[in-house]
């Protein structure tokens, strides 16, 4: 028996590979799925089922094209109701894979089809769970993604799932390994551990949602608060999760069209495409088209395009480093942004040789910005999340966090220049180039974010441990 964790950090998501005697199980695997099918042949076995735990939110999963490819059966927990084949499992329902067993056990709660997969080794021993959203390490899945769908509260939702990890996973043994679907950095939970694998006893032991004494009313008044909205774009991925979607290849093809300055420029005219510049910051600050977009490839990218991009069929147009045109278009289509319509080629730099106009941000040292704070009372804007900013901030600092920008526009200075912060310098940029695209330019963006404030000695707030917060 081979159980291989799959993780990608950028969706803090967990795919799984389980191998018996050259029968092969896929749980929630990514779009892409030529890795899966690769790891496969090199195993000499043959992919015989598709394991969904739910219809996911925060991804697109590849398991209609993984199906089509192979032959393999997708199979969902009980409720579910995809618009493509699929079988749907009985509560306990057991699945045989070469020597070992794989039992659908229902936990409805995260949402009304959430499904936890136990896998019992060749001796009938309880060994590992994968428990998709329902338990995380530290943490439960969220109840309120899926009320409309389930026509229920939130509160009702998180009722059921008291219920579903008392009655299905408690009561199993403390050495049964947890395989979550996801970890820390992903939206689909609160306080999830860094680490993506635990046992059953360590999750009893320090997981506030597994309280041995938890009542349900308690659990529901933690499980529910300090929820924040779900990003835009989760149900258009449960959606395509739950209908289908395009082959990777086909998207991929579409995707990677190398586009002249010239026709560039034309489609975006045309097209009223977003251009999406996925740089590094620096290189962004210095110089990009006007009113393109920056999300960083090497930050956290599929989620903040989801977040604040939110249409999936938005057309996107890209400015990438050279070398990884693909990887870009790859990385959109795990989030759903299937509608990218080519590249810039030659990058930036062919934009510049083409004597096409283009923008810069002001961008100033932490060291600069201490000064301008000690000579004159400036507007600051912190894009950083609630939870960063309560932590610790710099003094009369506005809180703007970048998931809501939309909604603090009017907040904004219309000519007084005012100083945009985050914690590393990402996040700012980002929040610079949207408001830029928006018409707003009297902005000026602090390199190295708050890391750097501190580093420079500008006084800040006291610390408050983000554990004591409430």
């Amino acid at each position: 028996m081979k159980i291989e964790q799959i993780y990608t950090g950028c969706l803090a998501q967990g795919a799984y590979y389980i191998e018996s005697k050259g029968e092969v199980a896929i749980i929630d695997p990514l779009r892409e799925v030529k890795p899966y099918i690769d790891r496969a042949k090199k195993d000499h076995a043959k992919i015989k089922f598709i394991f969904e735990t739910h219809f996911h939110a925060d991804f697109v999963s590849g398991h209609v094209t993984l199906a089509k490819e192979t032959g393999a059966t997708i199979i969902y927990g009980p409720t579910a109701n995809p618009s493509f084949e699929a079988h749907i499992a009985k509560d306990n329902e057991e699945f045989k894979l070469g020597d070992i067993t794989i039992i659908a056990l229902h936990t409805p709660g995260h949402t009304m089809e959430s499904t936890t997969y136990l896998l019992r080794d060749e001796n009938g021993k309880d060994h590992a769970i994968f428990s998709g959203d329902t338990l995380f390490l530290g943490d439960v899945g969220r109840p309120d993604l899926a009320q409309k769908a389930a026509d229920m509260t939130q509160e009702e939702l998180a009722g059921m799932l008291f219920d579903s990890l008392r009655s299905k996973i408690m009561p199993l043994a403390d050495d049964v390994i947890v395989y979550p679907a996801h970890g820390a950095g992903s939206a689909c939970g609160k306080n999830m551990m860094k680490e993506t694998v635990d046992s059953l006893g360590n999750q009893k032991n320090m997981n506030y949602a597994l309280r041995a004494n938890m009542t349900k009313e308690e659990f529901i008044q933690e499980v529910t608060d300090g929820l924040q909205a779900p990003p835009k774009y989760f149900p258009l991925n449960v959606k395509m999760n739950k209908e289908g979607y395009d082959d990777i290849d086909e998207v991929l093809k579409r995707g990677t069209q190398a586009l002249s300055p010239d026709a560039f420029e034309a489609a975006a005219n045309e097209t009223e495409a977003i251009v999406l510049d996925v740089r590094h910051q620096n290189d962004f600050v210095k110089g990009h088209i006007p009113r393109s977009i920056f999300i960083g490839i090497d930050g956290g990218f599929a989620p903040w395009v989801g977040a604040l991009i939110a249409d999936v069929k938005q057309p996107i147009l890209l400015v990438t480093p050279k070398g990884r045109e693909e990887e870009t278009v790859t990385r959109l289509s795990r989030v759903g942004f299937d509608n990218t319509l080519g590249y810039l080629e030659g990058g930036f730099e062919a934009w510049k040789a083409a004597s096409k106009d283009y923008d810069t941000i002001s961008s100033i040292t932490a060291e600069t910005f201490k000064a301008a704070l000690e000579k004159d009372d400036i507007p600051v804007f912190d894009v950083r999340k609630e939870g960063e900013y309560t932590s610790s901030h710099i003094k009369d600092a506005h809180l703007t966090p970048l998931d809501f920008l939309n909604d603090h526009l009017s907040e904004f200075p219309e000519s007084e220049t005012f100083y945009v912060h985050c914690a590393g310098g990402y996040r700012s940029v980002i929040a610079a180039s949207i408001l830029k695209s928006r018409g707003i330019h009297n902005l000026v963006d602090v390199a190295g974010g708050f890391g750097a404030i501190k580093k420079a000695g500008i006084p800040v707030t006291e610390h408050v441990c983000p554990s004591t917060l409430k």
